[in-house]
């Protein structure tokens, strides 16, 4: 399927009506965790909860998932090639492969982007992730750009992922020209502006949607209504990632745990507010005084030392005493800050106070975590980690830094090694050594029933080890 300039914007203009229920209460939480855009004129915030919050479980998923400076993912070869004459080979060649794009991951800025399009995961739901490749001369062959929710339209294929992206971005005819060197700009567009004005700025919509094999590009200008094309193209892999923390079916943009939190986090912002004009009256006071044209309510100033006067025989200024003093507002808050921190993972993902832990109560907490985000990391290694390893790889291999590597499973298998992924690892190789003392324990008739060169391979499959410590298996 092929689009042509003007179906382009036709079709984002369609999908953008779709997505327009969803901006109020995007901003809304961006404006109660992010405190909005400045200018924008969102609620001012009281209560830093829920920003704190936010802020640690984008940080505890980078680090569960695509820890910086760390593999978190392995390239090995199937069982039928590993097993094989060839297979020593395979794998030491896969291995080299994963280093070299874990070096262009550590050179790029990666982390950096990676970690911004985990905020817009947290807070909305949905984030979307960039991958270009970096000019030549650049440190790394891979650019990453985290890209705004309000930049991105999607639609969701027949396939359930979020393959068709338009991003929508405001350029001046410099930054046009700039990243598209071969698109012809109309007359009117390059003619220079008044002194001192700043450059107009105008929208265009680049488009990739899934083709039969790979994936079809195309950027057009939006000029009063007229499409004009700048660039066209096709990818082998979409460069637009886009991924959810959890959808409802029927959904195309996902639901966070900002939005799930957002009464609580309104509230307790409104009961921070409540508590701080409280005790400013606390601080000041309401006071009440006889209009006997001496005093002068307007020039009293309620500071230490200040002297009152008053006409003789007054009452003067005298404090409004409070009909009580239950206050629960402490108690609310408490509970509302309480379930903000259970929404958003930060009372179970952060480590716990007063001490080191044992390596018991480190495996029960890593279980613990895999058993909290199982459901979105599921998720998230469907539409991120995969997608995003066969577009880098395919940056690679263009270049020619990496073999044709072919990740369906046949030929090569993707593995994660992150710490969120390692944990059922753990669990499967703790059980494993369990069995082997158990056997241990039966004597050496049960002990010859072992086939340890192969309990040693599960083992490192299970840990993922590294392929280069193991011995070739023996035909």
């Amino acid at each position: 399927m092929s689009l042509s300039p003007e179906t382009l914007l036709s079709r984002q203009a369609a999908a953008e009506a779709r997505r327009r229920p969803w901006e109020t209460v995007w901003q809304d939480c961006y404006d109660h965790v992010l405190n909005g855009t400045p200018g924008s004129g969102g609620p001012a915030l009281y209560d830093a909860t829920a920003p704190d919050a936010a802020e640690q479980l984008a940080a505890s998923l980078l680090a569960e998932l695509t820890p910086p400076w760390s593999r978190w993912f392995g390239l090995a070869p199937s069982r039928a090639l590993a097993d094989g004459p060839d297979g020593a080979a395979a794998a030491a060649a896969l291995e080299d492969a994963a280093e070299t794009l874990q070096g262009h991951l550590d050179r790029s800025n990666f982390v950096v982007e990676m970690h911004q399009a985990f905020l817009d995961l947290v807070v909305a739901g949905t984030g979307v992730l960039l991958v270009e490749e970096a000019p030549p001369g650049a440190h790394s062959a891979l650019r990453f750009t985290a890209v705004p929710l309000r930049e991105a339209v999607l639609e969701e294929g027949p396939s359930g992922r979020l393959d068709t992206v338009y991003r929508c971005m405001m350029l001046d005819a410099a930054a046009i020209l700039s990243r598209y060197p071969a698109a012809t700009l109309p007359p009117a567009l390059l003619v220079p502006g008044e002194e001192g004005a700043p450059p107009r700025r105008l929208r265009v919509i680049e488009a990739v949607w899934p083709e039969r094999a790979g994936s079809g590009f195309l950027a057009v200008l939006d000029h009063d209504g007229q499409a004009v094309p700048l660039a066209s193209g096709k990818f082998l892999d979409s460069p637009f990632i886009a991924f959810r923390w959890m959808k409802v079916p029927g959904e195309v943009y996902g639901r966070g745990p900002v939005m799930k939190a957002l009464p609580d986090i309104r509230t307790a912002n409104k009961v921070v507010e409540l508590v701080l004009k409280n005790a400013s009256i606390a601080a000041t006071g309401i006071w009440q005084a006889e209009d006997d044209g001496v005093l002068n309510p307007a020039t009293v100033r309620l500071v230490p030392g200040a002297i009152i006067p008053k006409a003789p025989g007054s009452a003067g200024l005298t404090p409004l005493a409070a009909p009580g003093n239950f206050d629960v507002s402490q108690l609310m808050l408490d509970d509302l800050r309480g379930r903000i921190r259970h929404a958003l993972l930060a009372d179970r993902l952060a480590a716990p106070r007063g001490g080191q832990m044992t390596a018991t109560e480190v495996l029960e907490r890593s279980a613990e975590t895999a058993r909290l985000l199982g459901a979105t990391y599921g998720r998230l290694q469907s539409e991120l980690l995969t997608p995003l390893i066969g577009r880098c790889l395919a940056i690679l291999r263009r270049r020619g830094e990496v073999p044709p590597i072919l990740l369906d499973g046949r030929e090569v298998r993707l593995t994660y090694q992150s710490p969120l992924a390692r944990v059922q690892g753990r669990a499967d190789a703790a059980n494993t050594l369990l069995f082997l003392q158990a056997v241990a324990a039966l004597g050496p008739q049960a002990a010859a029933q072992l086939d340890i060169p192969a309990a040693t391979q599960y083992l490192a499959r299970a840990l993922s080890a590294p392929a280069g410590i193991l011995n070739p298996i023996q035909e």
